[in-house]
């Protein structure tokens, strides 16, 4: 018998010590199954790094504990995310398109007469209401109202906004992080 077959005939014959000791680590069977193989994979690999005449069974101990602690390691940095709900928190649209759209509102702001502007800004970016954006521009409030309102349809119009679904992101971004999202 080679030493390759008597290595193999005594890693066969600890299987079921490792997988004791498994179970005794995870408390659970399918993952010990799975350590032990892993175990036996590393063992098999590095075979000619174990020394005739030493304790195989104390050489694959060690390898399963150092497999088990590394398993550990590694989940305590992972997050159980099978539903995709952390990866969907995690997932944002790209900075850019937003730059993009606020610079074309800008400009489509610009475009607005003073007045309305004005109001626009005090309604819609200062948070005044509109009895006190009317006060700070000395008019009442309707004219306040007329000019919040003239000022969105002239946005609207020129950033070629025709409902809901023009905002956010573009259609070809919708639909690449729609699977994530």
């Amino acid at each position: 018998m080679s030493a390759s077959e008597g290595f193999r005939t005594d890693l066969l014959g600890a299987i079921p010590s490792l997988r004791a000791f498994a179970v005794s680590l995870t408390q659970n069977a399918d993952r010990a199954d799975d350590l032990v193989q892993e175990t036996l994979v590393k063992a098999w690999d590095k075979q000619d790094s174990f020394q005739l005449g030493t304790n195989l069974k104390a050489w694959l101990f060690t390898i399963l504990r150092n497999e088990f602690y590394s398993q550990m390691r590694k989940r305590g940095r992972e997050v159980q995310d099978s539903d995709g709900i952390m990866t969907a928190r995690l997932a944002i649209h790209p900075a850019q398109h937003g730059q993009l759209d606020l610079k074309d509102f800008r400009a489509a702001l610009e475009q607005l007469p003073e007045d309305q502007r004005e109001a626009i800004i005090l309604i819609g970016a200062s948070g005044f209401s509109y009895e006190e954006a009317a006060e700070i521009c000395g008019c009442a409030v309707g004219t306040i109202k007329s000019r919040v309102s003239r000022a969105r349809t002239r946005l609207q119009e020129i950033l070629q906004i025709s409902g809901d679904e023009d905002f956010g992101p573009d259609a070809i971004s919708a639909q690449v992080t729609g699977s994530i999202l």
